[in-house]
């Protein structure tokens, strides 16, 4: 049950994210056309273009696990059979990826509560608020690590269900 809750949240989240590649397109082609067109650079659209781009790369991390679209070496996995497969998923969720992603997730929110704390801002001549955005770096990790929650729960679910 909250696996599928897990993976709802993150497929609708995913789902919305993938709209911030919009106004990054718009923000690129914007400050081309102020660059080349125009010669008068902005000050302001580089960091944007990171600010959200790192947004997308963020808040897509959790979709990307749940449908295992990330980077994988399954040079090994590809060879077992479905049970050490699931195993082996299981093994390595406990000791390598949730040990991992808890830590980036406690270190981040770490880091986005530090920034709230200060106000912080980027040290450019534009100087944004950048608070927000270790805040979506926190929610993103901790959406990352419920989804390896969800992927671990399925696997114990699954090989219950194979024996």
């Amino acid at each position: 049950m909250i696996d599928r809750a897990i993976d709802t949240l993150n497929e609708k989240i995913g789902f919305y994210a993938s709209y911030l590649i919009l106004p990054l397109i718009g923000v690129v082609v914007f400050e081309v056309f102020m660059r080349y067109g125009l010669n008068a650079p902005t000050s302001w659209a580089f960091e944007v273009t990171v600010f959200l781009y790192g947004l997308h790369y963020m808040l897509a991390l959790c979709y990307a696990h749940k449908h295992n679209t990330h980077v994988a070496i399954d040079v090994f996995e590809a060879r077992l059979a479905e049970r050490p497969r699931t195993i082996l998923r299981i093994i390595t969720n406990l000791i390598l990826f949730l040990p991992t992603i808890g830590l980036l997730t406690y270190y981040t929110w770490t880091l986005a509560i530090t920034s709230w704390n200060q106000l912080e801002h980027a040290s450019s001549s534009w100087a944004p608020a950048i608070y927000p955005y270790k805040t979506f770096m926190a929610i993103g990790f901790s959406l990352f690590f419920l989804q390896g929650l969800a992927k671990l729960i399925q696997d114990i679910r699954s090989l219950s269900q194979q024996s």
